[in-house]
């Protein structure tokens, strides 16, 4: 068969499409836009403007996230953090302890060196004088 008889032959001679007029672009009259699975492409720009903000607000998120357990944490108590190791602090809160002591003769030094009045009423909260 040659070129004209190809074309009359029924579907142009390609299978499968017997009955169907091709179009001259090789799509059928049926499909509405052939570059229908090309469409995204033409807001391209838009579609990776909106990626690129949503990434950007997932980031937002996650960096104050972080920062509310960081601020979480400094307010409670942890025990191996906020106290002093046991190693060579023991040594030192054993020495701060040794220098207190108690001394009955300061307190009469106080109350001679004192500006209050010792004949003063006692103060209650809520009572007026």
């Amino acid at each position: 068969m040659s070129g004209p008889e190809v074309a009359k032959t029924p579907g142009g001679g390609a299978p499968g499409k017997e009955g169907k007029e091709p179009v001259a672009n090789g799509h059928s009259e049926g499909e509405s836009n052939p570059f229908a699975e090309y469409m995204w492409m033409e807001n391209e720009e838009e579609y990776n403007r909106q990626v690129e903000e949503e990434l950007l607000e997932q980031e937002f998120l996650e960096r104050c996230f972080q920062e509310m357990l960081e601020e979480e944490d400094q307010d409670w108590f942890i025990p191996a953090r906020d106290l002093p190791s046991v190693g060579g602090s023991v040594g030192q809160i054993q020495q701060q302890l040794n220098g207190l002591s108690v001394n009955d003769s300061s307190t009469e030094d106080i109350v001679r060196k004192s500006s209050l009045n010792p004949e003063a009423k006692e103060f209650v909260p809520g009572v007026k004088y």
